[in-house]
């Protein structure tokens, strides 16, 4: 999670919304990524997404069975249903989004019953690190003032 606090600093750096994400299979770290929606005005360009693409070019599978996607943010329901489709061992994720969450927070996509695969969620891995990067960027763009 660590190193996907680093890569959410990195996003802030470059004026993205501060998430950052990493996939892990084994002991190995094939993915790592952050936002890049401003960057590459790209409505879909999610960090959580772009792990996920990044992990099954280096798998050469889209296949993530026995990876992890680690997150520092709860993911939207994009990112949700990309992380069912992928097929993820687990999910970890950072701090919770209680305006867009789909891993608990406004629904449950990775874990809806009726879907063909769920995977092992774990939820607020340094979590009041991963919110303390959000609510620093989003202070500074209302000029000091959290919503």
């Amino acid at each position: 999670m660590r190193q996907a606090l680093a890569a959410a600093h990195d996003a802030a750096r470059h004026g993205d919304v501060p998430v950052g994400a990493l996939v892990v299979c084994g002991a190995d770290v094939i993915a790592l990524t952050a936002n890049r929606t401003v960057r590459d005005q790209d409505p879909t360009a999610h960090a959580e997404l772009l792990a996920l693409r990044e992990a099954a070019r280096a798998r050469g599978s889209w296949r993530l069975e026995d990876c992890t996607l680690y997150v520092t943010l709860e993911p939207c329901a994009m990112c949700a249903g990309a992380i069912v489709l992928s097929r993820v061992k687990a999910l970890v994720f950072g701090a919770w989004d209680e305006k867009a969450g789909m891993a608990g927070s406004v629904g449950d996509i990775v874990r809806h019953p009726r879907l063909n695969h769920r995977p092992e969620v774990t939820a607020g891995v340094l979590g009041e690190e991963c919110g303390a990067v959000l609510r620093e960027f989003f202070e500074g763009r209302r000029g000091g003032s959290v919503e």
